[in-house]
């Protein structure tokens, strides 16, 4: 499997709503499956008339493109057309690189805020920091953009310059500053000491980079504290994202050579075991990214922390993790993605992504379109999870694949607590943004941080009195 790996090239798991995706990178087998040729008459016939009698001259690439594009879409959600611009964007999401400023991002008043600055980036050494609001980007003006036009504006060419607006408010000033654009390198892992003897390592998403990431930071706190007697692994919106990397990390903490995911499809290919061992995350020749780690993360005692936006190759570690008995999981129930996609291409810049097989936790289990239920329920504040009802997972998806193992469950209460949830998220509106922002994760007032490590010392933890297991439900067609 090492050497199926290493030539396949990408193998990986994601979300919808993340930057990634499952796939494996694969040349197009030719099929042998009849071409039904009536049906592509058809199509060729429809084309003719759409070029012939359309009221305005039409693009017949951009035709062709769109059709290609709409019956891959009318398959499931992840299932999608790469043209030339989207297959870049893709691979950039993969590598973990790409060519901007360097800053992480969320919307505040309309506004672009800056999260943190990435160590080392041109918005660091620019003198960026967190809090700090952009207003301008060149010429234009931030408010009105949505988040997603404001970062395409602030991305670029490298060595190109872009000029950022920013307004400082505990300086009570605004002023410009000229950034060049270079290459920037996304960490998808923090970590630190919260309190002696106890670490918090955290991966937002699992990309090429993400198992040398992890094992840089896990030296950096064994050095900080060599007695560490307990760790918090914090998956908690992780998205998704490389296979291989999921398998590596699963590999960290559980004893060689058990089974970590297995995969289901209508193809040969498509059937294969992943174990926590070196040629299943490397492959035969590669050295091993986790050669330096402590031999004690074997046996110390973990807390996985997930939520509903734990999706995809963060569901297959919890999952290995949970079915092994190696950690305890904490929080609430996963997205759900338990499908993979193969990325197959088309050309130099375009390509296929998709849904190839169901993946399969060391159980056999099946999380898609139900999510991993943690061993301990807690909610995301003291005050309970109000919102919880609102968040996106896989079972809301329009055409999301069934998990292939029962009948789907219609949960009736669900739509009545959407209701309450909305009312309460339009009351909660009404309040400052100061008011309103939930504590960071890996924070002091991070609540559900705060019961883990009550866990591991063996204290008592606020169990939610409100969560229960989701159900898949019936999507209506």
């Amino acid at each position: 499997m090492g050497q199926k790996l290493k030539i396949a090239g990408w193998v990986g798991i994601g979300v919808v709503t993340g930057a990634l995706t499952t796939m494996s990178v694969q040349t197009v087998a030719s099929s042998a499956t009849p071409i039904p040729l009536e049906e592509l008459q058809q199509l060729a016939a429809v084309f003719g008339m759409v070029k012939a009698n359309y009221v305005e001259p039409v693009d017949e690439k951009k035709l062709i493109t769109e059709a290609i594009a709409g019956m891959v879409a009318s398959l499931d959600p992840h299932s999608q057309y790469f043209d030339k611009k989207s297959f870049k964007e893709f691979k950039e999401g993969t590598s973990g690189n790409f060519v901007g400023v360097g800053i992480e991002i969320t919307q505040e008043d309309g506004l672009v805020k800056v999260v943190s600055p990435i160590e080392d980036s041109p918005a660091f050494r620019a003198g960026l920091k967190p809090n700090d609001l952009i207003t301008r980007v060149d010429d234009t003006a931030v408010r009105g953009l949505t988040l997603n036009e404001a970062v395409k504006r602030m991305r670029g060419e490298p060595n190109t310059q872009v000029v950022l607006t920013i307004l400082r408010k505990d300086e009570n000033r605004t002023f410009a500053v000229t950034i060049v654009r270079e290459e920037i390198k996304q960490q998808s892992v923090r970590g630190k000491i919260v309190e002696p003897g106890y670490a918090w390592i955290r991966i937002s998403q699992f990309q090429e980079r993400t198992v040398a990431d992890f094992s840089r930071k896990v030296d950096e706190l064994y050095k900080q504290d060599p007695r560490i007697k307990g760790m918090v692994l914090d998956l908690r919106n992780d998205p998704g994202g490389l296979l291989n990397a999921a398998v590596a990390i699963s590999a960290v903490f559980l004893p060689e050579n058990v089974t970590v995911v297995s995969t289901n499809g209508q193809t040969e290919e498509s059937k294969q075991t992943f174990k926590a061992t070196l040629r299943d995350y490397v492959g035969r020749d590669g050295a091993d990214p986790l050669q330096t780690l402590p031999s004690n993360l074997k046996k110390v005692p973990l807390v996985v922390l997930v939520n509903e936006g734990s999706a995809s190759a963060s569901e297959i570690v919890a999952g290995a993790l949970q079915d092994h008995k190696r950690a305890t999981l904490m929080g609430s129930q996963t997205f759900g993605k338990g499908s993979v996609q193969t990325f197959r291409p088309l050309g130099a810049d375009t390509g296929l992504k998709i849904t190839t097989s169901r993946y399969y936790t060391p159980s056999g289990k099946s999380i898609q379109a139900k999510g991993i239920v943690p061993d301990v329920m807690v909610d995301d504040t003291e005050e309970g999870s109000p919102y919880a009802a609102l968040r996106m997972r896989e079972a809301d998806l329009g055409k999301h694949l069934t998990n292939g193992q029962g009948e789907e469950v219609k949960d009736e209460a669900r739509e009545k607590a959407r209701d309450e949830a909305l009312k309460r998220l339009e009351e909660e509106s009404r309040k400052p943004t100061s008011e309103r922002r939930p504590p960071e994760f890996g924070s002091e007032k991070d609540f559900q941080l705060n019961q883990a490590l009550r866990q591991l010392k063996g204290q008592p933890v606020l169990i939610s009195k409100t969560q229960v297991e989701r159900k898949e439900e019936i999507k209506e067609k």
